[in-house]
């Protein structure tokens, strides 16, 4: 990646025009143009009672996981949403956690901030605090955060270090993590790590699993455990897309995007 700064421009361009559109056109995991969200969501392990419990709007079909299922989140925990979108996993950690406890949503994008707090304006949820700010300086409080969640954001960092140094920093003691991302099970082409539309997409930020645990364990927590699940959910089938185009333009012949990148669940605690 030649300059980090301009990617980080492109990706919030990119998210803040999918918010602005209610995730029916844009850039991002599962091809945001055209998906049914409720479905995809459920492919990835929300249930339809967890989607039936949420804001509809919350769901912009940006997943690739279920990290509050995780989390085995109780009442009365601080959870804290490292890029939370419209809120989709806020409101579900929001309605486990229970009056007692609070969600804390932080987003790089002022135009999901907008959303996330309209949604729970629209619906009454009040548990919820929605914050602009870089997940790699986070506008929290040192120890103070039960559990940290994450969906399909962290590979878009462009210092991931710094993300779970952040992460150590916030989380109280003896406090976890639940995480769904991507990573690298081979090194991506070059033309597909350089590609703009890739990145965005959630593919050519991606690091090899195996340098993804040791950034996770370079941080100070302890017990990292990461569990591939698959396939990433990230590019769809559409050439027309543009993240899928461009990581399919830049494969071998007769390879396919899941030959290089999966989905995965990462957890660790603070000692």
């Amino acid at each position: 990646m030649k300059n980090k700064k301009k990617m980080k421009e492109n990706v919030k361009e990119a998210y803040g025009k999918i918010a602005r559109n209610n995730g029916k056109c844009g850039c991002g995991p599962a091809g945001a143009c055209g998906t049914d969200t409720g479905k995809f969501a459920k492919s990835i392990g929300y249930t339809e009672e967890e989607l039936n419990n949420i804001p509809k709007d919350a769901n912009l079909g940006l997943s690739c996981g279920n990290p509050t299922a995780l989390a085995s989140l109780k009442k009365g925990e601080v959870v804290l949403d490292l890029g939370s979108g419209a809120g989709f996993d806020c409101f579900l950690a929001a309605a486990k956690v229970g009056k007692e406890g609070s969600i804390i949503g932080i987003d790089m994008t002022p135009d999901m901030i907008k959303k996330a707090k309209a949604n729970a304006k629209k619906n009454g949820i009040d548990n919820v605090d929605f914050r602009l700010g870089d997940i790699e300086k986070l506008p929290v409080d040192n120890n103070s955060v039960d559990v940290v969640i994450s969906n399909c954001v962290i590979n878009l960092s462009i210092d991931k270090q710094q993300v779970f140094q952040e992460i150590q920093r916030v989380l109280v003691p003896g406090g976890r993590i639940a995480i769904s991302d991507i990573a690298l099970k081979k090194e991506l082409p070059a033309k597909v790590r350089e590609n703009v539309a890739a990145y965005i997409g959630c593919v050519g930020g991606a690091v090899l699993i195996d340098e993804y645990k040791k950034i996770v364990v370079g941080s100070g927590l302890k017990d990292v455990k990461i569990t591939v699940k698959g396939t990433s959910n990230c590019v769809g089938p559409d050439t027309k897309d543009p993240i899928s185009k461009a990581a399919l333009d830049g494969l071998g012949e007769g390879e396919s995007i899941d030959d290089y990148i999966a989905s995965m669940y990462v957890e660790g605690h603070k000692s």
